[in-house]
Order: structure tokens, then C-alpha cells, then sequence
């Protein structure tokens, strides 16, 4: 990749990061075909292989690919993307190449706190994890929600859990709560306890599905706005300092 500009070496390396970690790497490798518009026989012809080949790998037919072919197949897609001019790598890389803009707030207490703890400082409801209400917690992630799913690959969602994952992850503009759990679910990481804040009139019965049987505690913050909930997760950290 020596000869690759330094934005293509990194949205090269966030796709294949992402088809690595995914649970469906095949799905993953289709999912970023079909966003840069490339066919099956488009890249059938540029890996010398049969379409059937490609359908047998995004489908699951075939084992999962291993590193050689994941590294060949996200060349050529890029390579196609640039032999039309690029312009979905320059589109991509403006949109989704700092995963730092999706972090509102991220902290570590300098003393564990208890999920009770935690749960008071956001005014939550808990939906799951009643036993687990003693258990530490060593920091906290605000995320927002919406870029969060957009914006980081596999490879990039370690960011949000700092130093541990033993920590409180915390999604803002939030409606239903579905998509977060989802990420969460996938994600090789896991954290001590998630809680959802937004307009929610109703959480999503799967999100409350996916929390138990990831064993997470699940809850939704009261807050009014961000900001309050921002504000007072930071007079817990001080408490702790």
C-alpha cells in the first residue's frame, strides 16, 4: 500500500478491519460492495475469479475468507471506486474517517463506582441487570448514537471503551434503542453496563432481548437534555477524584 494515498491506506484498513471483526464477514464484504456500486461480476473480473466465487464468499457458502483474500478483495474495490475518479473515497473518508467526532464525553474515575451509582447520576430506568447493580465501574463513553453506526468500523469501536470496558457506555440521540444493542452485540467488546438517552417512548423489545442475553445491565436515562446528563456524569467523576 506504500504507493496508495494516506486516505485510501485507512479507509482500506477500517474496511478490512470490519470484515474481520464481523461476526458475517461475507455479509460485511457484500454490505461494502453494494456501497461502492460495484458488481459481483465487476469483481469477479478484477480478482480473476467467477462471480459464483464472490456470491459463494458473501453468502457463507464458503468458509470465511481469510486475511490474503480480504486484503485483495478490499483493493479491488477500491481500485474500481478510483478507476471512476474516486469519488466515493473522497466521499467516505470526509464522512467517516475521525471516529473522534462521535465521543461527546469519555473519563475514567480515579475510584470505582457502583452501576447504582451510575444509574442515580443519569436519572435511569433500569429495563435488565437488577442483580448486578453492586458491580464496579471504572469510566464512562458518551457516544453519539446515530454516527457511532455510521461512523466506526469493528476495527474502530475499541475507541469508545478508553483504558477498559468495564465502564458505562452511554448512547445519545436514541429513539428505540435497537441499533446500539445490535452494535453492542457484534462488537468483541463488551461494557459493564449501557444506557440509552434520547426520545424514547418506547424501547424496543429486542434491544431489552439482546441486554439480557448479553448479560449487560440496560438502562434509560430521564435526562431532559444531553448536556444535563453530560454534566452531571462529570459530578460523578469529580466525586471519584
Amino acid at each position: 500500500m506504500s504507493n496508495y494515498s494516506p486516505t485510501r491506506v485507512t479507509l482500506a484498513k477500517r474496511i478490512a478491519g470490519e470484515i474481520v471483526l464481523s461476526g458475517h464477514p461475507g455479509q460485511t464484504m457484500r454490505k461494502w460492495r453494494g456501497l461502492l456500486s460495484v458488481s459481483q461480476i465487476e469483481m469477479a473480473n478484477s480478482l480473476d475469479l467467477s462471480p459464483s466465487v464472490i456470491s459463494d464468499y458473501e453468502t457463507g457458502r464458503r468458509k470465511s475468507p481469510g486475511s490474503g483474500f480480504i486484503k485483495r478483495y478490499v483493493d479491488s474495490l477500491l481500485d474500481i471506486d478510483e478507476s471512476r475518479g474516486g469519488e466515493y473515497i473522497r466521499q467516505l473518508s470526509r464522512i467517516t474517517l475521525d471516529p473522534s467526532d462521535v465521543f461527546s464525553d469519555i473519563r475514567e474515575f480515579m475510584a470505582p463506582v457502583s452501576i447504582q451509582e451510575v444509574v442515580e447520576a443519569v436519572d435511569g430506568v433500569l429495563y435488565v441487570g437488577d442483580e448486578q447493580l453492586e458491580q464496579d465501574v471504572f469510566g464512562y463513553t458518551v457516544v453519539d448514537s446515530v454516527k457511532a453506526i455510521m461512523m466506526l468500523s469493528g476495527l474502530d469501536f475499541y475507541r469508545i471503551f478508553g483504558t477498559t470496558s468495564e465502564r458505562a457506555l452511554i448512547f445519545t440521540g436514541v429513539s428505540r434503542g435497537r441499533s446500539p444493542m445490535i452494535a453492542v452485540k457484534i462488537s468483541p467488546f463488551k461494557p459493564r453496563v449501557i444506557i440509552l438517552h434520547g426520545v424514547i417512548d418506547e424501547i424496543d423489545p429486542l434491544a431489552v432481548q439482546l441486554a439480557r442475553h448479553e448479560g449487560i445491565p440496560l438502562v434509560v436515562s430521564k435526562m431532559e437534555t444531553e448536556d444535563e446528563l453530560i454534566d452531571s456524569l462529570k459530578d460523578l467523576y469529580e466525586s471519584t477524584v
